[in-house]
């Protein structure tokens, strides 16, 4: 590691490591804009989109500075993957000093969107909202050790309603500039590739964690399996397998007629069952308390077990049953069924403590997400393009890479990195373009009747006033006074 994080100041070695990072940008035009964007997303600010950060960055010359920062973001034709292996050739070896890899983390993240234009927009499951929604979601692989996890992957999933060969859908994807070699690919086939590359390019493996949406698919754990790789991931209660000792000889065996429910085994065939059942009908002795970390109020901890089963092959029933697994079920205490259920091919010999550790080291993506989203700006992009959304995100994980080394390389003790980078001050008048004047003044109230009621309750004297004939010669003045309502 040619970078000192130890021998100078926080900004020096800001510096030190952009510069380290600009030489994938391939033209020395775009360093001073790369320089100005990652400084920006470490400003404070609330809002990390470009002109924000143009106006903290140059509050001289804001106009300007948007359009450097709007044509690099948007336009400028640097590799977004190019600076993620960038990123993670300088930090993984400062953040892997101390600690080892413990794992590689799946995920995805959405990002709620308006409209049907912005690139892989669509109503889909939202985790950032917890429900279906129109957003974007990008599909992540975290490199982890115990302690702090770095993105190393980043890409958009496009929904089949983008992949569509009708006309509209080709000029669609075409104003988005979607590359050509961009088909549409599950959440699972986009992970599995992004793992494939890690394994590649040689970075230190760890044991894969992933929740449902990607551990129920079949393909993607024989994938995991193929590549040589240990891993932990969620499934679903309606996966099937056999207790193991259970299995049929040779596999699962299926006669002519329609293929038989999980409910109806053939003869001399072992029952298949559903993990849910199979969880629910294990005794007391069985179930443990398990603590797997430190939480910021009191330790956390659950009811869990663990067994072997060898799981059902859901794609092609004729294939043979999979290796023998381990299915880890947490049960809280006091509800009324398991809440969640795990497969992993860890050795048979691994402690259930191992177990629930490596399934809750998860968290460790989840705090990424919100310091990426609430502190970097990573949901930010107002852009509705495919190389600006990819290299926006670039750009956040590049920024969080310095937080992340600089919390590995320095001692608890030392300073907080909060404040890395100073601001200069934002002219007084400065007013962001579409946010409204404060300095403007409030209508004032518009008093329709200021006269008494319609039916002035008792007691009350009605209001009294002459009627005016002047422009009527021939009527003389009267001495009276008329009452209107």
């Amino acid at each position: 590691m040619d970078l000192e994080w130890h021998s100078c100041g926080s900004e020096a070695r800001f510096s030190a490591y952009l510069e380290a990072l600009s030489g994938c940008l391939g033209h020395a035009d775009r360093v001073t804009p790369f320089r100005s964007y990652c400084t920006g997303l470490l400003l404070p600010g609330a809002r990390k989109s470009v002109e924000p950060m143009a106006a903290r960055l140059c509050p001289e010359r804001t106009s300007a500075e948007h359009q450097s920062l709007l044509h690099f973001v948007g336009q400028s034709p640097w590799d977004a993957t190019a600076l993620l292996r960038s990123v993670r050739r300088w930090v993984l070896p400062v953040m892997t000093a101390a600690r080892s890899v413990e794992a590689w983390i799946v995920d995805d993240t959405g990002f709620p969107k308006k409209g049907r234009h912005s690139v892989g927009v669509g109503h889909q499951y939202c985790g950032q909202r917890g429900k279906q929604e129109n957003c974007q979601v990008a599909v992540s692989l975290s490199v982890a050790t115990s302690q702090v996890s770095l993105p190393v992957a980043f890409r958009l999933y496009l929904p089949q309603s983008w992949c569509g060969d009708g006309a509209e859908d080709v000029a669609r994807r075409a104003t988005a500039k979607v590359p050509a070699t961009v088909a549409f690919q599950t959440k699972p086939e986009i992970a599995l590739q992004q793992i494939t590359a890690a394994r590649a390019e040689g970075l230190e493996p760890g044991v894969v964690l992933a929740d449902a949406g990607y551990g129920h698919s079949g393909p993607f754990r024989d994938g995991l399996a193929a590549l040589g790789l240990d891993y932990i991931v969620g499934i679903l209660g309606k996966a099937t397998v056999w207790p193991e000792g259970q299995v049929p000889e040779g596999g699962r065996k299926r006669g002519p007629g329609r293929p038989k429910k999980a409910s109806e085994p053939g003869r001399g065939e072992a029952l298949l069952v559903q993990v849910s059942a199979l969880a629910k009908g294990l005794p007391a002795a069985a179930w443990r308390q398990v603590h797997w970390r430190q939480g910021s109020a009191a330790p956390l901890s659950s009811r869990f077990a663990a067994l072997r089963v060898n799981p059902a092959p859901a794609e092609r029933r004729r294939d043979p049953p999979r290796p023998a697994h381990w299915l880890l079920v947490e049960w809280p205490e006091g509800e009324d069924e398991p809440s969640r259920y795990w497969f992993s091919n860890l050795p048979a010999d691994s402690a259930i403590e191992r177990l629930v550790y490596l399934a809750k080291l998860r968290w460790l993506i989840e705090r990424d997400y919100q310091e990426l989203k609430g502190e970097l700006g990573l949901g930010h992009y107002e852009g509705r393009g495919w190389p600006g959304f990819h290299h926006h995100a670039a750009l956040c994980i590049a920024a969080y890479g310095f937080l992340v080394a600089e919390k590995a390389a320095l001692p608890p003790s030392a300073p907080a990195t909060a404040g890395l980078v100073k601001a200069p001050e934002i002219p007084a008048g400065h007013r962001p373009r579409g946010s409204p004047d404060a300095n403007r003044k409030a209508c004032l109230a518009l008093h329709r009747d200021t006269q008494t009621t319609d039916r002035p309750g008792a007691g009350a004297k009605p209001s009294e006033m002459s009627l005016l004939r002047a422009n009527n010669r021939n009527n003389k003045p009267t001495k009276g006074k008329f009452m209107t309502q």
